[in-house]
């Protein structure tokens, strides 16, 4: 018998990453054997344990996919959609498979968006000590000056704590590229704000290697095996 933790098991079939498989195990989504779970820390054997998600039931073998979307605004990072938020991501993709965002773009940022049913790749690019760069374009509502980019470089004080330092160009008086290696929350927006720039506009340009490039807006299309495969290398 080989037992794993119900979240990281969750977390390597690609149904979420780990701290999303806590959140929707403590939300009662998910059953091992009929009954719901919703103690953390619950150990499963995948090969003789019914885990089903959502009234889904999860099965181990299953076709790896990996999806680029040009995500448009109005649409959220969800699984499930709301009364406030009706627009999902997935709604956009024509795939049998059923697959999850990798991270998240707010509600009004647009651009580009995995999505996967491979939960390793999943955490090899959000876990924190990955540091994944993610680049953005990032338009003003006036022109942004050296000084307020040098802060931005130099990282931002945010509830207590500061970013890390980052990389910016300056493409337009109003327009900066500016690339992360984490990923707080709204931290692009924030960050702005802070500086007294406020976004006008919010666009993810790059994951990794991954580019957004011309892919059209609320489109998407298959990772190709290098794109894959260069996800998954490790960055030092």
């Amino acid at each position: 018998m080989t037992l794993t933790r119900l979240n990281k098991y969750l977390s390597e079939q690609g149904i979420a990453s780990r701290r999303e498989a806590d959140r929707m195990i403590a939300s009662g989504l998910v059953k091992v054997n009929g009954k719901i779970v919703t103690e953390m820390g619950q150990k499963v054997d995948p090969d003789v344990d019914e885990i089903v998600v959502d009234e889904a039931q999860v099965k181990q073998e299953r076709h790896l996919v990996y999806i680029a979307i040009n995500k448009p605004k109005g649409y959220v990072c969800s699984m499930k959609p709301t009364q406030d938020d009706p627009l999902i991501v997935t709604d956009l993709v024509d795939t049998l498979e059923r697959v999850y965002p990798v991270g998240r773009l707010d509600k009004e940022t647009t651009g580009l968006l995995l999505l996967t049913n491979d939960g390793t790749l999943v955490n090899q690019i959000i876990h924190p000590s990955a540091e994944s760069e993610k680049e953005y374009e990032v338009t003003f509502y006036m022109p942004i000056p050296e000084g307020s980019l040098d802060s931005l470089r130099a990282g931002v004080r945010l509830n207590d704590e500061k970013t890390l330092p980052t990389k910016v160009k300056k493409i337009a008086p109003a327009k900066i590229h500016i690339i992360l290696r984490e990923g707080k929350n709204r931290q692009i927006r924030r960050m702005c704000q802070k500086v007294g720039f406020p976004v006008k506009n919010l666009k993810r340009i790059r994951i990794k290697d991954l580019v957004l490039g011309d892919l059209p807006l609320g489109r998407w299309r298959y990772l190709t095996e290098a794109e894959v495969a260069s996800l998954k290398r490790a960055h030092y």
